[in-house]
């Protein structure tokens, strides 16, 4: 299923175009975020979800909320994280904040949120290269390209079963099947 606070996103079209529950929980029309968070709990719920995929998502979680679906929630960042990560730190503000640092190399991140915005678990990375001239659109493009391979990936790990939660490690075990080895490489 997909969930969205943000009741215009294409995501919602895109989901109902095949045939995929889409649901709006609009932040906006509770007076608290324990409000909000307890209706997006039921639709998730609802549904049985096993794993929350944040794309988008610009809402702090709860502590409560994250506990709740401990080692279930995913999220994807624009950048190698610990690097240019944390509370306030997304979207073009982080591309803005690579180049400014003069960093050769930045990326995506896939990691299991935890009540420490951007400091869980990282799952997996891919590094992109800072080209000379780049903006933080040209930038950002490149590093979408890779978040796309990414994230399905992640998943995928995840759906397999292949992930475990070693402290702050994630350790990821060896494919099942021989027959699996290229589909499960990230081009």
């Amino acid at each position: 299923m997909v969930v969205s606070n943000v009741p215009g996103a294409f995501a919602l079209e895109r989901a109902r175009s095949c045939g995929i529950p889409a649901v709006v929980v609009d932040h906006r029309a509770f007076a608290s975020a324990s409000g909000f968070e307890a209706a997006l709990r039921e639709a998730v719920d609802s549904h049985g979800v096993e794993l929350l995929c944040l794309a988008g998502f610009l809402r702090i979680l709860s502590p409560r909320f994250v506990a709740a679906y401990a080692g279930r929630i995913m999220n994807i960042h624009p950048a190698l994280l610990p690097a240019f990560g944390g509370r306030g730190m997304y979207g073009e503000r982080v591309h803005r904040a690579v180049l400014a640092s003069g960093a050769r190399t930045s990326g995506a991140t896939v990691h299991f949120v935890t009540d420490v915005p951007d400091g869980g678990p990282i799952i997996a990375q891919a590094a992109v290269p800072v080209e000379e001239g780049d903006t933080p659109a040209t930038l950002a493009a490149r590093v979408a390209r890779a978040e796309h391979r990414l994230y399905p990936y992640a998943i995928r790990l995840f759906a397999q079963g292949r992930l475990r939660i070693d402290g702050d490690r994630i350790m990821v075990s060896p494919q099942r099947s021989p027959l699996a080895s290229n589909a499960d490489r990230v081009p």
